[in-house]
């Protein structure tokens, strides 16, 4: 690589090491305002029982969203990033609702409807070692009656 080239690969090499939303090692206690500080505005902010939570997704075209959470004083309790298969193997199809999936996972990539299903289809990006989909199927009362990951598929021309 050029000498020229070094100081370019190593500032963008920082700033991705950098990224606002590396919440993972926020510790324990620290406050709200320390957060805001440190990883701007969230991308939302939603009452919990007993606290808030502060959403940082990179939804509709990033794989990630970090949730963090602060307790009744505001102090973080845990973060997270969310948008993973153990985490979409909480939802329970039949008990959650579109408030419930977007309280856990924030706001979808996308919302579609299809003619072969009767309600809104949220769909969130992801990466588990490939590029992700994970559809939530809603009913006409926004109740989730499946979730499933599926392939993101880019189109790409063929290689031989």
């Amino acid at each position: 690589m050029s000498s020229i080239l070094w100081p370019a690969a190593l500032a963008l090499l920082v700033t991705a090491c950098a990224s606002p939303f590396r919440g993972h090692d926020l510790a324990p206690g620290t406050p709200r305002d320390a957060v805001l500080e440190r990883l701007g505005a969230p991308s939302r902010a939603v009452r919990l029982d007993g606290g808030e939570r502060l959403q940082y997704s990179l939804q509709p075209f990033g794989q990630y969203a970090w949730m963090i959470d602060l307790d009744p004083a505001g102090r973080v309790v845990r973060s997270r990033q969310v948008l993973t298969a153990n985490e979409f193997n909480r939802i329970q199809p039949g008990t959650w609702t579109r408030a419930d999936v977007e309280r856990e996972f924030g706001r979808p990539a996308m919302v579609d409807r299809v003619t072969s299903w009767n309600g809104p289809i949220m769909t969130y990006r992801w990466n588990d070692g490939s590029d992700m989909f994970y559809f939530v199927y809603l009913d006409g009362q926004d109740v989730v009656r499946r979730a499933h990951p599926g392939m993101e598929f880019i189109n790409a021309p063929d290689r031989d």
